[in-house]
């Protein structure tokens, strides 16, 4: 998976369009093979990350679940102790 693309579901605050609009992008760009399309390719690869936002929009809208929302800054820190743990030393932000 790109590393870039971050779980979305259930956090606190909830994910915003943004955030969902750059997981689709860097979704598309991994399946495509290319960070920025040729002028003949724009118009299909910008439909291609709309639609796959509209998707990932509705799926977290519809998914469910009885667990408390991750706090997003918990989440950081906890990424930042694995990173330390594996490389160690801390990450740059």
């Amino acid at each position: 998976m790109c590393r870039n693309i971050r779980p979305l579901y259930n956090f606190a605050p909830e994910t915003t369009s943004q955030e969902v609009h750059d997981a689709a992008l860097q979704y598309v760009r991994k399946v495509s093979g290319m960070t920025k399309p040729s002028q003949a390719n724009t118009e299909v690869f910008e439909r291609a990350v709309a639609e796959i936002a509209h998707a990932t929009d509705h799926l977290l809208a519809d998914l469910v679940t009885s667990a408390p929302p991750k706090d997003r800054e918990i989440e950081r820190e906890k990424a930042r102790a694995r990173n330390e743990k594996r490389f160690g030393q801390a990450a740059a932000s």
